[in-house]
């Protein structure tokens, strides 16, 4: 008897184990919830902020797509309008420790301090929980979330996949206009596409 619970736990796990691994934020649905480590050492929840417009941006530091908005100060551009209409930005890095991408707190606060960046958070998530949880792909890979706690929109920041900087002044920026819709009372349209941007590093 013994072994054979011991078995059903074993089959449990490894079924509990694949289902996160290959979760993703539907939109439509509600977000998953998480807990997480900021750069500067407080926890929280994504549930905390519930009541407003939330969005998720996955960062590496060194992915030329990512670099194609943060070397023109564009995604930081972005961050602050979004502060500005009361909209929580988190920034998530899930670069596992000893890959390309990688930060520790200190080397994301220093990150965030150079670029001049105003996320309301950096969040490290080196064990890749969150960044699983969500099904994110690429960086950046955006999530919009309503404020009742639903995923918006999911997918790409823009309409120009290039990693070109001059490539975004002409390309139309989904996440701004989510954030501009859900504001209206009104459903983003598109709501999802394709996330374009080097592969996160689990």
């Amino acid at each position: 008897m013994k072994l054979r619970l011991t078995t059903i736990i074993a089959a449990l796990s490894v079924i509990f184990s694949s289902a996160v691994a290959h979760a993703e934020a539907v939109v439509g649905s509600p977000a998953p919830d998480f807990t997480a480590q900021t750069a500067t050492g407080k926890t929280i929840k994504l549930s905390q902020y519930k009541g407003k417009i939330v969005v998720l941006e996955w960062h590496n530091p060194g992915c030329p797509f990512v670099k194609k908005f943060y070397n023109v100060g564009q995604m930081q551009s972005y961050q602050t309008a979004a502060k500005d209409k009361g909209v929580v930005w988190l920034t998530v890095n899930s670069g596992a420790e000893g890959k390309q991408g990688y930060v520790d707190a200190t080397a994301a606060t220093a990150y965030v301090a150079e670029q001049k960046a105003s996320p309301a958070e950096y969040l490290l998530d080196s064990a890749g929980m969150i960044g699983k949880l969500y099904g994110a792909k690429t960086t950046p890979h955006m999530f919009v979330i309503d404020t009742t706690g639903m995923v918006a929109y999911a997918g790409a920041i823009d309409s120009d996949a290039s990693a070109n900087s001059d490539a975004i002044a002409g390309a139309t920026n989904y996440v701004n206009a989510a954030i501009e819709a859900l504001m209206a009372g009104k459903t983003p349209e598109p709501a999802s596409t394709q996330a374009y941007g080097c592969s996160v590093k689990y």
